[in-house]
């Protein structure tokens, strides 16, 4: 989960493994794969950076690794 600000300045935590888009319209938009869209204050690469920390913390990214192996494939 992470937290982020909407456009009216209270803060909302989010599924960041729900995330498929980040995008600036110019404002930040968050859509998720339910189809739901999401405006807040953070910059794209504020909240990709949240997204990595918290996919990190979770050790999704060493799982990833893991599940690819030592050849790489």
């Amino acid at each position: 989960m992470i937290t982020v600000t909407r456009l009216n300045g209270k803060p909302i935590i989010v599924n960041a493994l729900l995330i498929e888009t980040i995008e600036e319209t110019p404002d930040t938009m968050i859509t998720l794969t339910t189809g739901k869209k999401i405006t807040v204050l953070e910059k794209a690469d504020a909240v990709t950076r949240s997204v990595q920390l918290f996919l990190q913390t979770i050790g999704a990214v060493n799982a990833t690794l893991k599940s690819i192996g030592p050849e790489g494939s």
